[in-house]
């Protein structure tokens, strides 16, 4: 159990005992994922999903197909509240997959390295995107998004790091990371919860 591995970092033990323990999940239409997550940057939770809810119906299918969501028209995209460069992404990630006929039964089997290199191909797709896929589509242990602002935020906080100095913040970052191996992801997960329901200091 990863409990019992992340229990030996007192500091994220604490943050571990105030919660129930996480599981993963492992999605289909794994490039749904994708346009999802593409839809709903820099946007509220609420308005992600209402956009991404007219998305689903401009295509009039629960889990439409590359092909029905390449033959949306980019105008059509853009009336549902997308902007020009999102409506773009999401016709590369569904083109991408038509392209190299990749399946959710290769994805899931690819290593993780493996599944960043290949999407990260597609533009508008950077490995940010990417390692969220891991995470919470393909139900990845051990990755650690160092990149991500909520991550810094919440590591600065709980262990006193100092975030002048990205390079060096994200070096320090992964030292304390590396002991949380093979369980990065739910140490992840853990932080988010504690940095979204914990008052600022």
């Amino acid at each position: 159990m990863y409990r019992r591995h992340l229990n030996k970092d007192k500091k994220l033990r604490t943050l571990i005992k105030a919660r129930e323990p996480y599981t993963l999940t492992k999605e289909n239409y794994i490039y749904l994922e994708l346009c999802s997550s593409i839809i709903s940057q820099q946007l509220s939770v609420k308005v992600a999903r209402v956009i991404y809810a007219r998305f689903l119906a401009l295509c009039n299918k629960k889990n439409p197909k590359p092909k029905d969501i390449l033959a949306l028209p980019i105008e059509a995209l853009r009336a549902i509240g997308l902007s020009n460069a999102k409506a773009g992404y999401v016709h590369n990630v569904c083109a991408f997959f038509i392209a190299h006929k990749i399946t959710d039964a290769q994805l899931h089997t690819m290593e993780d390295e493996a599944v960043i290199e290949l999407l990260t191909q597609i533009k508008g797709i950077g490995r940010w995107t990417v390692e969220m896929i891991l995470m919470f589509s393909l139900g990845r242990e051990d990755v650690f998004a160092q990149d991500d602002l909520g991550i810094q935020q919440a590591m600065i906080r709980l262990y006193g790091l100092d975030g002048s100095d990205k390079k060096k913040l994200k070096q320090e970052m992964n030292r304390i990371a590396d002991a949380w191996k093979p369980y990065r992801t739910y140490a992840c997960r853990h932080l988010w919860n504690w940095k979204d329901n914990t008052p600022l200091t």
